[in-house]
């Protein structure tokens, strides 16, 4: 299961992205992948770090920026999102 799909599990990250009329397949964690390379899980079982999730909708891209809580052993994910950015697109 991935961070994504770890966040959408909980209501609080599926409003937020309802709010932004950002839909599921239209989300991406930047560096993903690198989270899991930097850090050496196996000596711990939570991860705490400050990432940017890009979600794109009608009008351009939205960056959400904030700290990722995951629970490695339980695949439990929470977004504590700290400010956003609009980027619109050009037409």
């Amino acid at each position: 299961m991935t961070i994504k799909e770890s966040l959408l599990n909980g209501n609080s990250f599926i409003q937020l992205m309802k709010e932004f009329a950002v839909q599921a397949e239209n989300i991406k964690i930047q560096d993903e992948e690198i989270l899991f390379k930097v850090f050496p899980f196996y000596h711990r079982d939570c991860l705490k770090e400050y990432i940017c999730i890009e979600g794109r909708n009608d009008q351009g891209v939205i960056n959400f920026f904030g700290t990722l809580h995951y629970n490695l052993l339980n695949k439990l994910a929470v977004f504590e999102m700290q400010g956003f950015e609009k980027i619109n697109q050009v037409c």
